[in-house]
């Protein structure tokens, strides 16, 4: 039965579908029915619209990425707003919401107090060691709450987490300059998120992936992009910006690096890998980086949505129900398509 607190929205305590990770692998994954939640002081139940399929969820699948079970998947999120905790968030109530990830964080640490509290070492995510965006509802602190922008998609909202990783890569401090000539390897959402706020800053962009990238180097074609699926040429880049995630695209990243150039590592390859490192010291390249987001980039990637700056509709290439999870995971693990995004009830 469903209960009214009053203004603070309805709170159901019934039960509700999600995909949970419960034991070793992808065989570990079920959808099941769990509890829904319910806001306490300071927190805010989310009604999901679509929660993104990500690359880290793949690599949660096989136990390459941290995380506890059992624990509901998902933590690229689009939702509304339902209720509240605390007389003093009533105002959020049916707001359309982007949420960032963090479910908690020791707050006192050093990394904490200089507002990088995806550093901290008790920091807990949603989809990985708290209950993430994979079902009908989530729960999650007011604290993480976005407003978003208007937008000209429906569900242009779930790539917001993505984007603000690659605000937190790119813009933190800023690495391309106007002019810059910007290769991108990894023609997938992040691939395409890097590319596009690459060109914002200024940069001429190439978007690299492999022949069987077709159908991604083509949304990026038509979104005005420069894209190749020929080994980039050695030197010819002021910034390097990797994000596939595999070890022979940051190999061919590292020598396309001109000397005294950049190179940003955005993908997870999820295991130990052998690269050409010497070329930093022979080249003296920068080495960056961005773990996850922080409040600083998420809000760069919402001022970046506010702006038309990045062209999210076309990144969202599939939309499945929660039964249909194992589907939609293994095409994600295949590399089909960009973002496949999960709508429950759809």
């Amino acid at each position: 039965m469903s209960t009214a607190v009053a203004g603070r929205g309805v709170q159901d305590p019934g039960t509700m579908r999600a995909v949970v990770k419960h034991g070793p692998g992808p065989a570990g994954i079920a959808v099941q029915d769990r509890e829904r939640p319910v806001a306490g002081p300071g927190e805010a139940v989310v009604d999901v619209r679509a929660t993104g399929i990500c690359g880290t969820d793949v690599h949660i699948a096989h136990d390459e990425y941290a995380h506890r079970t059992p624990v509901v998947l998902g933590h690229e999120v689009l939702g509304v707003v339902s209720a509240v905790g605390s007389e003093e968030d009533v105002d959020w109530i049916g707001s359309v919401v982007a949420v960032e990830t963090y479910f908690s964080a020791c707050e006192r640490c050093e990394q904490c107090r200089a507002g990088k509290r995806n550093l901290c070492e008790l920091r807990r995510s949603i989809g990985s060691f708290r209950d993430g965006g994979f079902a009908e509802q989530l729960r999650v602190p007011v604290l993480n709450l976005h407003r978003l922008p208007e937008t000209p998609g429906e569900l242009d909202g779930v790539l917001s987490e993505p984007l603000a990783c690659v605000a937190q890569c790119l813009l933190d401090p800023p690495v391309v300059q106007p002019g810059d000539r910007v290769l991108v390897t990894g023609p997938g959402a992040m691939g395409q998120l890097a590319a596009q706020v690459a060109r914002a800053c200024g940069g001429i962009v190439t978007l690299a992936g492999l022949p069987a990238d077709a159908e991604r180097l083509a949304v990026a074609a038509e979104l005005g992009l420069g894209t190749t699926t020929e080994t980039p040429p050695t030197e010819a880049f002021d910034v390097v910006v990797e994000c596939s995630g595999a070890a022979p695209a940051a190999a061919g990243a590292l020598r396309a690096a001109r000397r005294g150039g950049r190179y940003v590592q955005v993908g997870i390859f999820g295991r130990d890998v052998t690269l050409p490192f010497d070329l930093v010291l022979y080249k003296e390249l920068v080495v960056t980086s961005g773990f996850a987001s922080t409040p600083a980039s998420w809000r760069a990637a919402m001022r970046l949505i506010a702006a038309g700056a990045v062209v999210l509709t076309p990144l969202v290439t599939r939309r499945v129900g929660i039964e249909d999870f194992r589907e939609a995971l293994d095409a994600a693990e295949r590399g089909e398509g960009l973002k496949t995004v999960i709508v429950p009830g759809g």
